[in-house]
C-alpha cells in the first residue's frame, strides 16, 4: 500500500502530512472562476483525497473566488483531526476575473477572516503569505497584519509563496517560516540552490504548477522516460519532484478522480539514476 511518499512535519510543529499533498486551484470554474461545471464531481473528488490517506490540501479563498473553500467546507467538514489546510493570502480577484495585489493591512484580515469563514474553522493551521515576482511587492505591512492575526490565535503558523531567497531570509528574521511555495518543476529549475538551504533548514518546499500549470509540461525526453518505466509523463514529472529532494511536498491539482487516482501513485513510482540524469538536462538550474 502505498504510503504517499513518506511523511513531512513542519519545522517547530505537529503538522505531520503525507508528501503527496492536493491543490484546490482547479475545482471552481474554467479560469478559476465561479462553480465547477459538475458540482457532484468536484465533491466526490474532495472526498476521494481523504480516502486515499491524502491530509495535505493546499488552497485559497481567492480560488474562485470562495469557491474552492466552500467546495473543502461542503466535502469534507467536520474536518478529520490529521487534515492540514494551507490556504493563501496576498490576492484577490477582480470583477473581470483579474488576478490583483491585496496587502494591505485591512485586505490581509479581511482575507484571514473569509477563509476562516468559508473553511468553517476557528484558526487556519498554516496561510502562506503570497508575493509579487521578481521582489516587487513589499511585505512589511502584510506580514505584520499576518502576525497579528496570529498573535490573536487566528492563525497557528506562516509560510511564504513566490519569494526569493533573500525575501525569505528577511522574513524569517521576524517569524518562523514552515514552507516556501514557488514556482518550480523538471523544466524550471531555478530554485535549484533555495531547495537545498531550505531542505537543511527543514523547511518545507511546495512548487506550484509542478506539471507546468496553465502551459502543462511537454517534452520528448520525459514521454522516453515514461515509456522506460512504464508510467504517465504526469507521473514522472511528479516523481522526480518526490526524489529531487526530502523537504518536496506536491500539491498537484486535478477536477478528475481519474487524474487524482494517477497523481496519487506516484509515491509507488522509484525513478532509476539513469532517468533521474535524463530528466535533469531538460531543466537546467537557472
Amino acid at each position: 500500500m502505498s504510503q504517499l511518499g513518506g511523511r513531512f512535519t513542519f519545522p517547530g510543529t505537529t503538522l505531520t502530512v503525507s508528501r503527496v499533498g492536493y491543490g484546490a486551484m482547479q475545482l471552481p470554474g474554467p479560469g478559476v472562476w465561479g462553480p465547477p461545471k459538475d458540482r457532484a464531481a468536484a465533491l466526490a473528488v474532495l472526498r476521494e483525497v481523504v480516502e486515499l490517506g491524502i491530509n495535505h490540501i493546499d488552497t485559497s479563498d481567492f480560488y474562485g473566488p470562495y469557491v474552492a473553500n466552500q467546495l473543502i467546507r461542503e466535502a469534507l467538514h467536520p474536518y478529520p483531526s490529521d487534515l492540514v489546510i494551507v490556504t493563501k493570502i496576498g490576492g484577490k480577484r477582480g470583477p473581470d476575473k483579474s488576478w490583483n495585489p491585496a496587502y494591505s493591512k485591512t485586505e490581509v484580515e479581511s482575507a484571514v477572516h473569509d477563509n476562516l469563514r468559508n473553511l468553517g474553522v476557528d484558526a487556519l493551521d498554516v496561510v502562506n503569505l503570497r508575493l509579487g515576482a521578481g521582489g516587487e511587492a513589499s511585505f512589511e505591512e502584510p506580514l505584520e497584519a499576518l502576525l497579528a492575526c496570529k498573535r490573536r490565535g487566528l492563525i497557528k503558523h506562516i509560510g511564504v509563496s513566490n519569494v526569493t531567497p533573500e525575501q525569505y531570509r528577511e522574513i524569517r528574521a521576524s517569524t518562523d517560516i514552515v514552507c516556501v511555495q514557488n514556482l518550480y518543476n523538471v523544466a524550471n529549475r531555478g530554485d535549484d540552490a533555495f531547495i537545498d538551504a531550505l531542505a537543511r533548514d527543514g523547511v518545507a518546499y511546495v512548487p506550484f504548477f509542478p506539471l507546468g500549470g496553465f502551459m502543462p509540461l511537454q517534452s520528448e525526453t520525459l514521454d522516453k522516460v515514461a515509456a522506460a518505466v512504464g508510467a504517465t509523463s504526469r507521473q514522472v514529472a511528479l516523481a522526480w519532484l518526490l526524489q529531487r529532494a526530502p523537504n518536496i511536498l506536491l500539491i498537484a491539482g486535478t477536477s478528475s478522480l481519474v487524474h487524482l487516482r494517477e497523481n496519487s501513485g506516484v509515491a509507488d513510482l522509484h525513478l532509476p539514476a539513469d532517468a533521474i540524469a535524463a530528466l535533469n538536462s531538460i531543466g537546467r538550474p537557472a
